[in-house]
């Protein structure tokens, strides 16, 4: 790949000195943007000559404006047909991305853009195609439904933008990009933007990008240096008490908090409701049209606080956000980046805040490693605090009260009472505010001995008997190899076994999974192959006599049961099953979900552990056995990750 590599210096021009045009200059005044971003200064003028681009820049510099503004510069008006292509990993991002582009083009008459995503309905994005428009922005798996509809033309297109490139890596949608990459006129230009540059994203740019411009934006650190981060160390008393402490003392405008899994976020924002609190969910699970409302009602100062997962958050882009809470601490440093990258964006300064089990202190030094940034620890704020500011706002209340100008009548009466009950004035006046205060007590309580507990009081009963497990250490668990005679791992493979395949996950940058064998039919001995540490073997009932490759098995579970790829571990493909592993502890009802998906025309039917021969309970759909549920007097273990929801509507893996 010829390219020409620039490394941004600090001499950075005014946006009049980008060659935009006055539309654009007028309302880049208005929003009050002086200078452009070193990632916009880097790329707008060569976006602007027509010139191929790979950016490379974290997450919450500016990447939208730095393409935004020249395809908005080079637009024919006259034409109907997308002449601009941007493809987005999540809903979210494209939704962002296309309001950017309406609000750049504000002083541009007759301008359209269009978000194309799952979750939506087909209608409305039908109806704007036939409409006209000249930028469309979507997800991967939507756009190329649309191409094969016939419905999205893209012979007039004249730039592609693929937006965080390795996170659509990332998230399987690799080969949906490059399908989309061959649909285009070979004439347009492409600017590739991406946080990190792994060998698949490389080997796109070698292929498709005709001698790129290579731009890299280097910092010293991957978080934005303007928010502060700390941490409090959960013990002594349930997460919580510490949030609302937190909630109480910290002075904040608007919250994200985010919690691991879906059921958590549903349970912590009732939780906070019922504190007082304006708070919401949004997750995989609500509709897309309840979780733009919930965003836009967070920017209308309706809601104060969101409780989010990774996906749902992902590109959300709220200036009144100025606090990130991690209650429930991510398993990887990136989506510690992204999460914190919600606030202190775009110069604006942020505060993150990162809740810390004892047991997930190495987790700590390892996000403190991968920002190169210290996280300091915090102090809880202690009763007195909390109670001195409740002290605080009830007399602004009574204050607020008293220069209200109707007290005549309610005057006259405490002045009857008093005659009439013979009882003093400040008496009256405590029982009024007893009543105003109502069943909510106004001061917390000390505890003589507090808790030591480290787990969240909302999770299930199962998930505190796991916790309680794990603390007393994997040794006390029977392994499954002590419920035969003889334990698999020491007996002979079996004697077909002969071709191997490898699987590439595509969130591990180019670097092959351990060959897995590849069987024509396996006899249940042959069946057990050890997991990976921290993983668990799961056997789902699709093999090579139904056509499935691995990136249709990885596709159907990190869509379903809304899990990063990455952590969906080896896959080995049998004649007439696979198996797979996946993160210790998923729930029941993720496990309950995705026994329901499909992928290659067969149910996934999948089931614990690697039992020989389909059995269990018949199937409602097809009437054939499926595998058996696990036992009900299993307690399951905790979901070790849940996130990368995404392009949901494709449903055939």
């Amino acid at each position: 790949m010829s390219s020409t590599a620039t490394d941004v210096t600090p001499a950075i021009p005014t946006f009049k000195e980008l060659a935009l045009s006055e539309p654009l200059q007028r309302v880049l005044a208005e929003v009050g943007y002086e200078s452009p971003s070193p990632i916009q200064a880097a790329t707008i003028p060569h976006l602007i000559d027509g010139k191929d681009l790979l950016g490379q820049a974290q997450t919450g510099t500016g990447k939208t404006a730095a393409f935004a503004l020249p395809i908005l510069n080079r637009l024919d008006l006259r034409k109907t047909r997308p002449q601009a292509l941007v493809l987005a990993p999540t809903r979210e991002l494209a939704i962002q991305v296309a309001e950017a582009f309406q609000r750049y083009a504000t002083h541009i008459p007759g301008f359209h853009v269009l978000p194309i995503y799952g979750g939506q309905a087909y209608g409305p994005q039908l109806a704007g195609l036939r409409r006209g428009v000249h930028v469309v922005v979507g997800t991967p798996g939507r756009v190329i439904d649309h191409l094969e509809r016939g419905s999205l033309d893209l012979s007039e297109l004249t730039c592609l933008v693929l937006d965080e490139a390795d996170e659509m890596l990332r998230m399987g949608f690799i080969d949906d990009v490059e399908a989309v990459l061959k649909k285009t006129p070979p004439t347009r230009q492409i600017a590739l933007f991406s946080a990190t540059m792994p060998t698949q994203i490389r080997r796109i740019a070698q292929t498709h990008l005709r001698e790129p411009v290579e731009i890299t934006i280097k910092s010293k650190t991957t978080t934005a240096a303007k928010t502060r981060q700390r941490y409090w160390l959960v013990s002594g008393m349930h997460k919580l008490d510490a949030l609302t402490r937190i909630l109480e003392a910290e002075p904040f405008d608007a919250m994200i908090i985010f919690a691991r899994t879906k059921v958590a976020t549903e349970e912590l924002a009732e939780r906070l409701q019922a504190r007082g609190l304006a708070a919401a969910a949004i997750n995989g699970d609500l509709a897309q049209a309840q979780r733009e409302r919930a965003i836009q009602q967070l920017k209308d100062g309706k809601l104060d606080i969101l409780v989010a997962t990774d996906v749902a958050a992902r590109g959300l882009d709220v200036e009144r956000i100025s606090h990130v809470l991690n209650y429930d601490i991510p398993y990887d440093t990136e989506s510690y980046v992204h999460r914190i990258g919600r606030t202190g964006r775009a110069g604006r300064e942020g505060d993150a805040i990162l809740f810390v089990t004892p047991r997930e202190r190495n987790m700590l030094r390892q996000i403190e490693r991968a920002t190169r940034q210290p996280i300091e620890i915090m102090e809880l704020p202690s009763v007195q605090t909390v109670n001195d500011l409740r002290i605080t706002r009830f007399k602004d209340r009574i204050t607020t009260a008293l220069a209200a100008s109707d007290l005549g009548l309610f005057r006259s009466l405490i002045e009857q009472y008093e005659a009439e009950h013979d009882v003093p004035a400040i008496e009256i006046a405590a029982a009024l505010a007893r009543l105003a205060q109502g069943d909510k007590p106004l001061l917390l309580e000390a505890k003589a001995k507090p808790e030591r507990r480290e787990f969240d009081p909302t999770a299930s009963r199962e998930r505190k008997d796991f916790a309680n497990r794990s603390e007393r250490g994997r040794d006390e668990r029977p392994h499954r190899a002590e419920r035969s005679e003889r334990p698999r791992a020491d007996r002979p493979p079996h004697p077909r076994a002969a071709r191997t395949e490898a699987f590439s996950n595509p969130a591990e940058d180019g670097r092959k999974r351990v060959p897995e064998t590849r069987e024509p039919r396996a006899h249940a001995a042959s069946e057990h192959r050890p997991a990976e540490p921290g993983m668990e073997t799961f056997r789902v009932e699709v093999g090579h006599m139904h056509g499935v490759k691995p990136g249709n098995i990885v596709g159907a579970i990190a869509n379903e049961a809304e899990l990063d790829s990455k952590h969906i571990g080896r896959i080995t493909i049998r004649e007439d099953h696979s198996l797979v592993d996946l993160p210790e502890g998923m729930p029941p009802e993720i496990l309950q979900h995705l026994k329901k998906a499909w992928v290659a025309g067969q149910r996934l039917r999948i089931s614990r552990g690697t039992a020989g021969e389909p059995h269990g309970e018949r199937d409602e759909a097809t009437g054939q056995r499926g595998p058996r549920a696990p036992r009900t007097g299993a307690k399951p273990k905790h979901f070790a990750r849940s996130g990368g929801g995404h392009d949901k509507p494709r449903k055939k893996y």
